[in-house]
């Protein structure tokens, strides 16, 4: 395979979720070498790694963002994704590290205080990171002060916080707040089931997402206004 016939497999085997050759999922694909096996081939073909990075996987998690919104797939789906994703990725890391591949920035995402609840946190946390970004995932029941530790650690950040339950959401509010007196200048993306643009303005965050890829828009257009 030529450079871009690479580039096409690595995107199929993200999007449909083939993660190596011994992966028997999806069954059209069985058999066949997984986005692995193929990143690992191409990188040594001297295919650049920015290019598997921004011409394979981050088209390939796009799509499967898209999909998801459209309710195309499911969590299933998704989750398979982001393993074949993970797979590919590993092979790239050197090449953050090194500075040779650069991230689109960096976010910082959690559940907010009182809610132990992961799973819409972590889509995001997936999609968000095969769309070029670097993620600092600081899990669940996350304060104020959690928050903003990790923002002054990380000042050119963008954080995002999640909410499952109307009981919890009212705590971003509490954070977006002491976020800004810590940087005026930081942008906070929240998300969650009772969460709306109409509570968005309330607490004073910058966007709202109602799903995975809605984060992924937001966040790409702050990278258009630099």
């Amino acid at each position: 395979m030529n450079n871009e016939e690479l580039l096409a497999a690595i995107l199929d085997c993200v999007e449909y979720g083939k993660v190596n050759k011994e992966s028997p999922y999806p069954l059209a694909m069985k058999g066949r070498d997984g986005a692995d096996e193929l990143t690992r081939d191409a990188l040594a073909k001297g295919v650049p790694p920015a290019d598997i990075l921004n011409e394979a996987l981050i088209k390939a998690m796009d799509r499967v963002g898209q999909k998801f919104s459209e309710k195309k797939i499911f969590v299933p789906q998704m989750l398979v994704s982001a393993k074949a994703k993970n797979s590919a990725l590993a092979h790239l890391k050197p090449y953050f590290s090194s500075g040779e591949v650069k991230r689109k920035g960096r976010f910082i995402i959690g559940t907010v205080s009182g809610d132990l609840h992961d799973i819409g946190k972590n889509l995001v946390s997936m999609i968000v990171e095969g769309a070029g970004w670097e993620v600092i995932d600081l899990g669940v029941d996350v304060s104020s002060r959690k928050f903003g530790e990790s923002l002054i650690k990380y000042p050119d950040a963008v954080v995002g916080l999640s909410a499952l339950l109307t009981t919890t959401m009212v705590n971003m509010k509490t954070i977006t707040r002491e976020l800004k007196n810590i940087n005026p200048f930081v942008k906070v993306i929240i998300g969650g089931a009772p969460v709306s643009d109409a509570f968005r303005a309330d607490a004073g965050a910058d966007g709202y997402a109602r799903d995975p890829q809605g984060a992924v828009v937001f966040l790409n257009s702050l990278t258009k206004q630099k």
